[in-house]
């Protein structure tokens, strides 16, 4: 009786532990920052499923308009972790950033979760890369990385920055909202993104892989000073990331997954989600199911800012950027 009366005890205080660790994470929502795409997709799952709420986490997601207040928020600490590129991540620790911030930057990319998945869309009547030549074309902005792609991709094309006209418009929402309306002739658009596009009548051109090869896209990020202060918080995020991914990837969920697709994402239909789908889960090439991030996609990111941007710097660490001591501990 005394030996039950011990593991009763015991068993009661391991809940309370619990209880007060689940209070103290569910205290304030963990503030997550996007731009419109498939990044977020898990996110919606683990809101809708309570992949999050099973690990203790009341979460928040907000959609930026572009890089310049997705860099401005994240620092200034609106936000307690981004998905974003993981070239903005560098541009802004280098101090290559769009905006200056009022100190170091010190973001740092924590997983990974697809190459980025980008696609040159353009105006039904331009057939190659080539005919871009005396076209306008829209960016997020000229100093970021999927800039850099469509930059790159039209130089191995031979068209010249010069022989085009370049528009700051935005995120990709607001970039497949100027195209659809005919403002520009061409943009580089992630998936679903391009499907819109496609659905609507617009030429895919080109992908970033067959332009480039391997490519780093989309990571999770914050501050470093942020990721010491709430690691707990993180490496639960990115544990309801993971099962979302997993339950995601799980053919018995293909009809509820779509549903979820069609609802969130503005002016997707049926059609058009069904092949984002296929593309956003392909084993090979879709989401990241390991949340890793890239080495070989990590170079390319570097040599094309070290080609691009200014100030001019030489970069080939991919290391400096990156800790992945939370995915690892999540994946535990």
């Amino acid at each position: 009786m005394r030996g039950m009366s011990i593991l009763r005890a015991a068993l009661l205080a391991g809940l309370a532990v619990t209880a007060s660790v689940s209070s103290a994470l569910a205290a304030d929502p963990f503030k997550v920052v996007a731009f419109a795409g498939a990044s977020n997709w898990p996110f919606w799952v683990g809101q809708e499923k309570g992949f999050f709420q099973k690990n203790g986490l009341d979460v928040t997601l907000s959609i930026t308009p572009n890089s310049v207040e997705m860099a401005k928020n994240l620092y200034a600490g609106a936000f307690d972790l981004a998905l974003t590129s993981v070239d903005n991540v560098i541009a802004y620790d280098e101090g290559q950033g769009e905006t200056e911030l009022s100190g170091p930057a010190d973001f740092v990319a924590l997983f990974g979760v697809d190459n980025g998945l980008l696609h040159i869309m353009a105006s039904p009547d331009i057939k190659t890369i080539a005919d871009l030549k005396g076209k306008t074309l829209s960016v997020d902005a000229m100093t970021t990385g999927f800039a850099f792609v469509l930059r790159d991709a039209l130089a191995k094309a031979g068209v010249a920055e010069k022989d085009v006209t370049w528009v700051r418009v935005g995120g990709g929402a607001q970039r497949l909202g100027a195209l659809l309306e005919k403002k520009q002739d061409a943009t580089l658009l992630n998936t679903p993104l391009d499907l819109t596009a496609e659905a609507k009548g617009f030429k895919r051109l080109q992908s970033s892989s067959e332009a480039l090869g391997a490519y780093q896209g989309i990571v999770a990020t914050t501050r470093r000073s942020a990721a010491a202060a709430k690691r707990t918080e993180i490496v639960a995020f990115t544990k309801g990331f993971k099962a979302s991914i997993d339950w995601l990837a799980d053919p018995a969920n293909r009809e509820e997954a779509l549903g979820m697709l069609v609802k969130n994402m503005r002016g997707m239909e049926r059609p058009a989600a069904e092949l984002a789908y296929a593309k956003l889960l392909d084993a090979k090439t879709g989401i990241y199911r390991d949340l890793r991030i890239d080495r070989e996609g990590m170079k390319t990111v570097l040599r094309l800012r070290s080609a691009y941007a200014e100030p001019k710097k030489n970069l080939t660490d991919p290391e400096k950027y990156i800790d992945e001591s939370f995915r690892d501990a999540a994946m535990k």
